[in-house]
């Protein structure tokens, strides 16, 4: 192995041990200066907390002192300012590991031939320095040996004052304050120190010689290269060469067809967009439009949000009406549902002791008592006011007997009032645009008379029930249907305003299917008639004529005026209906009593049986009556089964069999003859009638046999015309034919 070179840019006493600086002979005056290579900073370890990386680099080994790092500690940093105030800079060389062995290698192998004695290494080095140094470096200032001189004297002086950290990693935090390892640390330092500064010597070498290399390299490049003959081509041919142009035509082609369309697309695009410019410079108006869209969209959007927050409101104040309500009908049914079962009781209890003994007192308790008397006592101010009025017609048991007395009339008055007030202030501060439906009408109005595309583009019409369905609900809550009194739908306020929008629509007969002429019928479809359903299945008294004719009228104006979109209206109208029918089931199942009393009992017109028993088979009759009149909004089948098959077949033709023939009887029969609708006789052809009806025709033939053979024969004349009329013609002709009644005959001929 090659021995290592003699330094001649720094002489140190053999026998330093405790500092090498303060031993050293000053610097040969013709000695080369110290060598900083730039670069090199990354040989160098770090101090503190860098001796992680240190360990993983065992091969480099510390540069000389004072150079700066970017990652140093602060106190490192501090140490290393006065080194700059000193006016010298240190620039390193960055070579890698690679070139570092390379370097070391190459400097071996040639120390025994260009390094032989101490003068010709002085000679060479002092050369090298000067040509490095202006080669390489020009602007650089090397340190001279004073330099390093003050510099080593600073290192030692740090290192008494135990603020060194050595770059041995395998050293410890910890600095030992013996004589003896800081002797052996020094040896080891200026060992390092030695290695490092001939690797730095190598590198310029080598540095020095790569340069020579490249400059004499590029001298000769300006010669003309020779052709070597030993490398070999492969074979070409014309074939190989027009391929290989043919496949580079080929794809300069395809580039260009890429290029073509290109352009094209960008000459379409410029097109459009000066299209677009003229259409946006000849149109004024855009500003004024995109106003208008604006202001319209906050409109709605402040409407949207009044409503959203009125919805509550609204809602608690419908939820009080109808609790109400129900609480009045809930009492007047439970009311003549209590009565009649009391009245009932006392009449049962009146005949078994009518049975059992003549003689002896009969004791009712008091509960019972009170109650007939207040029957009593309605019925009496009900026959002075059918007095007044002249009604002398009135059969008892068809009044609705829905009085209250006088105190709970003044509660559920000021009950309602208070609800009333509640809904006028609903929108008591809401501005008119904001509140008011024709108002709101008109703002959509002028966006369908301003701009009609985008107006039935937006769907508007299917936008405007949703939107007024809180403001409708609000008219709605002093809206009876069940009262004759109340106001009809066509004289409300918000209809006539929907109707006036609805007529001054100027859309096109062709968009007529999905126009603004189907909001009055969403607007029933999704407002009004789920209330009306709400009436029936909680409100509605069947046994009421009044309540049912009033609510009839309002379902004809919504079910058959206003059925223009059967597909939207359908389910709605069928869950109506479907209320309807069951309500008038339950009347049938809950209300409908009518009691059988011995002949003896109710041969007397005045007894208490015989009025009771009239009182309820007239009832029975109103509910028949009521029931018919659905008649065009109810199916036949439906109307059939209800009122012929559940009411007339099992209550009413029963209580006429149990009576006397009679003009009584005639006169009952003659009633309910005129509640059948005159729609299910309407065939001339009809000889029988519906089937429904056998069970009363053939009572109808029966009490006619009996009344031929009384005094009564006129009577058997009107039980004709009822069967006549009823489309039982084959009947009536038999029983003419039977009883030699040839005088009836032209009845059956002129009808």
């Amino acid at each position: 192995m090659a021995h290592r070179p003699k330094r001649t840019f720094r002489q140190r006493a053999a026998d330093s041990s405790d500092s090498d600086g303060a031993e050293e002979s000053p610097a040969e005056p013709g000695a080369p200066r110290e060598l900083p290579v730039p670069g090199s900073a990354e040989e160098e370890p770090p101090s503190g907390g860098g001796r992680a990386q240190v360990a993983g680099l065992p091969h480099r080994v510390r540069g000389p002192r004072g150079r700066g790092r970017v990652w140093a500690s602060s106190r490192r940093a501090t140490k290393a300012a006065p080194r700059a105030d000193e006016g010298s800079e240190s620039r390193t060389l960055d070579v890698s590991t690679d070139e570092e062995d390379k370097i070391h290698h190459s400097s071996e192998s040639k120390d025994d031939q260009g390094l032989s004695s101490d003068s010709s290494s002085s000679l060479g080095e002092k050369e090298l320095s000067s040509t490095v140094s202006s080669s390489l470096f020009p602007s650089v200032k090397i340190p001279d040996a004073a330099f390093i001189q003050a510099a080593r004297r600073k290192r030692e002086l740090a290192r008494a004052q135990d603020d060194y950290i050595s770059l041995d990693v395998q050293h410890t935090s910890s600095i030992s304050v013996s004589r003896n390892e800081e002797t052996s640390e020094e040896s080891q330092e200026d060992e390092k120190q030695d290695t490092w500064e001939q690797q730095q010597m190598r590198k310029a070498v080598k540095i020095i010689e790569e340069r020579d290399i490249d400059l004499s390299c590029g001298n000769g490049s300006s010669k003309v290269k020779k052709f070597d003959t030993s490398i070999s081509f492969p074979p070409v041919n014309l074939e190989i060469i027009k391929k290989q142009l043919n496949t580079r035509l080929t794809l300069l082609q395809e580039t260009h067809r890429s290029h073509l369309r290109e352009y094209e697309k960008y000459v379409q695009d410029v097109k459009s967009s000066k299209s677009t410019i003229q259409n946006l410079e000849s149109s004024s108006n855009q500003a004024l439009n995109c106003k208008f869209y604006k202001s319209m969209k906050i409109y709605v959007e402040n409407l949207i949000d009044c409503l959203n927050e009125k919805i509550i409101n609204i809602q608690e104040i419908e939820s009080s009406m109808h609790a109400l309500l129900l609480k009045q009908a809930m009492t007047f049914m439970k009311r003549r549902q209590d009565e009649l079962k009391h009245e009932s009781t006392y009449l049962q209890q009146l005949s078994r002791k009518d049975e059992t003994s003549t003689s002896g007192n009969f004791s009712v308790d008091e509960k019972t008592q009170w109650i007939l008397e207040e029957i009593e006592s309605r019925r009496t101010k009900r026959r002075q006011a059918r007095v007044l009025s002249g009604n002398c017609n009135h059969q008892e048991g068809t009044s609705s007997d829905d009085e209250l007395p006088s105190a709970e009339m003044i509660d559920f008055q000021k009950s309602q009032g208070d609800i009333l007030q509640k809904q006028k202030k609903v929108f008591e501060e809401v501005q008119d645009d904001f509140c008011n439906i024709q108002n709101i009408l008109l703002k959509f109005q002028q966006w369908r008379e301003k701009f009609p595309d985008s107006y039935y583009e937006a769907f508007i019409s299917l936008c405007i029930p949703k939107l007024l369905n809180p403001l409708i609900r609000v008219q709605l809550i002093d809206w009876n249907p069940l009262k004759l009194e109340s106001t009809g739908l066509k004289e409300m306020p918000w209809f006539k305003s929907v109707e006036e929008f609805m007529d001054s629509s100027v859309e096109d007969s062709k968009k007529e299917s999905s126009s603004d002429k189907k909001v009055l019928s969403a607007i029933i479809n999704k407002t009004i008639i789920p209330r009306l359903t709400d009436f029936v299945e909680f409100l509605w008294d069947p046994l009421s004529t009044s309540q049912t004719t009033s609510l009839i009228t309002h379902c004809r104006v919504i079910l058959e005026e206003h059925s223009t979109c059967e597909n939207e209206v359908s389910k709605s109208r069928q869950d109506l209906l479907k209320s309807i029918v069951s309500r008038m089931k339950k009347a049938v199942e809950d209300d409908v009593f009518i009691p059988l009393y011995p002949k003896s009992a109710v041969e007397n017109k005045t007894s208490p049986h015989s009025k009771f028993q009239e009182r309820q088979f007239w009832s029975g009759l109103k509910l028949f009556r009521n029931i018919l009149l659905w008649n065009g909004l109810l199916t036949d089948d439906t109307l059939q089964e209800l009122g012929l098959g559940k009411l007339l077949n099992r209550y009413l033709i029963i209580a006429l069999l149990n009576a006397t023939p009679g003009p009584d009887v005639v006169k009952k029969c003659n009633q309910v003859a005129a509640c059948l609708p005159e729609k299910w006789f309407e065939n001339s052809a009809m000889r029988t009638s519906i089937p429904q009806l056998e069970n009363f025709i053939q009572f109808l033939l029966q009490s006619a046999h009996k009344l031929s053979r009384s005094e009564f024969r006129d009577e058997v004349e009107e039980i004709i015309l009822i069967l006549v009329k009823i489309k039982a013609l084959n009947q009536a002709e038999s029983f003419i034919g039977e009883h030699h009644l040839d005088h009836l005959k032209s009845l059956i001929k002129e009808d």
